[in-house]
């Protein structure tokens, strides 16, 4: 059916979407499949647009499949991903983590991005740090050939190794030849399975995989510091983002497996704690 931006709205609300978000993803979507400028939309919030592709892409939005899928693209630090139900989505908290490794990463540091989905977490720093390297392991191929090509896409692909392993069980040794690394990086799983169940409904379309870190969320954070410590070079450095409750357990496993490492948290735009950083 035609839909105007604010009838538009009004249908992706009425379909579970909070109405804040309605507002933006409508601008989006008419953006997207109907070529409207925001002043276009804003000028004239009652002029009607008819575009079959829109009306699928609504249609396919009001089930809760991902608005990021749907479009193929999504924004994260300034680039544009491509983007696909073989990876998870890249959300803003990331940028976290990019950021401090932007600015602490020492001259022409070789880094690992664990987990790589995407890859918009390594492409995103050797973007803006073209004196960098990095290797991206990621599990899953068609996961990892998303992220190749956007890093071809991105201009980067001459510094982007991809490796494909599985971190919990032959990812160390499958990154040895490239070893010692400056850095590790990862924003692995960390939902604890059962609380997986209980996500918003846009979740259950991205891969469970890249969201389910075991039975107390810690199952990938416990590998990487107890396995992938010794591909460090001396004085190496993790850079790990958690979820908002598990600085206290990240701390201790810190403690346990890297005695000797400092160890800071820092919080996000919201307040959460959201990044481990560890100095060895």
């Amino acid at each position: 059916m035609p839909y105007s931006y604010q009838s538009l709205c009004a249908y992706l609300t009425s379909a579970g979407i909070h109405p804040s978000d309605a507002k933006d993803e409508a601008f989006m979507l008419l953006s997207h499949f109907c070529g409207a400028s925001r002043v276009d939309v804003l000028c004239d919030r009652q002029k009607i647009y008819t575009s079959p592709a829109l009306d699928r892409a609504v249609e396919i939005r009001a089930t809760r499949y991902p608005l990021q899928y749907i479009l193929g693209t999504w924004q994260f630090f300034g680039l544009d991903f491509d983007v696909s139900p073989h990876c998870l989505i890249p959300r803003p908290d990331t940028e976290l983590l990019v950021e401090t490794a932007i600015r602490e990463l020492p001259p022409h540091a070789t880094f690992v991005d664990l987990c790589t989905g995407s890859g918009c977490i390594a492409i995103s720093v050797l973007a803006h740090r073209p004196d960098t390297h990095a290797v991206a392991l990621e599990l899953f191929p068609d996961t990892l050939a998303l992220a190749t090509k956007n890093a071809q896409k991105l201009g980067v692909a001459d510094r982007f190794t991809p490796v494909c392993a599985d971190l919990l069980q032959g990812g160390r040794e499958a990154l040895t030849p490239h070893a010692p690394f400056h850095a590790i990086l990862s924003n692995p799983p960390y939902i604890p399975k059962a609380v997986v169940e209980s996500l918003a409904p846009e979740l259950f379309f991205e891969p469970r995989a890249a969201l389910d870190g075991g039975d107390d969320g810690l199952t990938f954070y416990t590998a990487i510091l107890k396995d992938y410590q010794d591909i460090l070079l001396p004085h190496g450095s993790f850079y790990l983002e958690i979820g908002y409750d598990q600085a206290e357990d990240l701390t201790r496993l810190a403690k346990f497996y890297l005695p000797d490492a400092s160890c800071t948290c820092h919080q996000d735009l919201g307040g959460q704690d959201r990044l481990i950083c560890l100095h060895t």
